[in-house]
């Protein structure tokens, strides 16, 4: 026999007036980013635990009349795949060292398995999604990415991290033929080199670059953590650009914290309104940032 339900469940989940005040309370906000385009990026630590919501809240932003365009990560996906092979993983500065054999599994897991399994599920949730790579129409010119260290003497030696690549540059007019129908792109983060090589880049630099190209109204970078604390280990609901480099500076803002706080500002810098740093866990993370009456579900960067 099932179990008598909670009232309170009950009523919070079926209750027609509350659901129309969360629509009504929505309406806003979707006539405000309808027309505009937003770039998610979807962290490989984010999916799973409210990966159940993000197809179907991906294809609502399409079906109000909002842009999405997808960019995932997989660094633990990839990470599982190389183990299972007998590959050691390595990594400089939380970047991943790409050799030719690496290289081929970080292809194999991100084009061929994660990002088909994100373009299945929002096909299912009745949108009409597409997988892309940089190496399709030519999406993401890349190069090598180089590091340098600072031996004790002072000397300067680079660090080769193999097929490790940076964007050089994004084809916003690919992009474009798809804001024109109803198709939502899904970006898988390998770039294709001058002399065709395969690049692996960084999920954050990629949805950066995407962003500031298309100049998105927002960017979104869905991780596994609340957004940015301040010093007093608080959530911050928003903060401007200038603020962001001094708490870097400071050392408020350290670790794993300042690429994705550096993606912000350099998409805030290249024309993008504002960016947001937001806990892909919480189910609908999307819909309370963007259509909700409060301080939204992460930190927002703006400029000034």
């Amino acid at each position: 026999m099932n179990p008598t339900p909670n009232p309170r469940m009950f009523s919070a989940e079926f209750d027609p007036v509350a659901k129309a005040a969360v629509l009504a309370e929505a309406l806003p906000y979707m006539r405000r980013y309808a027309g505009h385009t937003l770039v998610v990026k979807y962290g490989g630590h984010a999916m799973g635990e409210g990966g159940d919501s993000f197809a179907g809240d991906v294809v609502l932003l399409k079906q109000v009349g909002i842009h999405p365009i997808v960019v995932h990560g997989g660094g633990p996906q990839i990470g599982q795949m190389l183990k299972r092979l007998g590959i050691e993983s390595r990594f400089v500065d939380g970047l991943r060292v790409t050799d030719a054999e690496t290289m081929e599994v970080v292809e194999m897991v991100l084009a061929g398995t994660i990002n088909k399994q994100l373009v299945a599920a929002i096909n299912a949730e009745g949108g009409c999604a597409i997988g892309l790579t940089g190496k399709d129409g030519g999406l993401i010119e890349a190069k090598k990415l180089l590091r340098a260290k600072i031996e004790d003497g002072g000397a300067r030696s680079e660090i080769d991290l193999g097929f490790v690549g940076e964007p050089l540059r994004v084809a916003a007019g690919v992009l474009d033929t798809f804001r024109q129908s109803d198709i939502i792109p899904v970006i898988a983060p390998i770039g294709v080199g001058a002399k065709g090589e395969t690049y692996n880049i960084n999920a954050d630099t990629v949805a950066g670059a995407v962003a500031a190209a298309v100049k998105a109204t927002r960017l979104l970078l869905l991780t596994d953590v609340a957004g940015v604390l301040g010093a007093d280990k608080r959530l911050l609901s928003e903060i401007a650009a200038d603020e962001a480099r001094r708490m870097i500076a400071k050392g408020v803002i350290y670790g794993g914290m300042i690429p994705k706080v550096e993606t912000c500002l350099d998409a805030v810098d290249g024309g993008v309104e504002a960016a947001v740093i937001l806990d892909g866990r919480v189910p609908h993370a999307i819909l309370l940032e963007l259509f909700t009456d409060t301080s939204g579900a992460g930190t927002l960067i703006r400029a000034g």
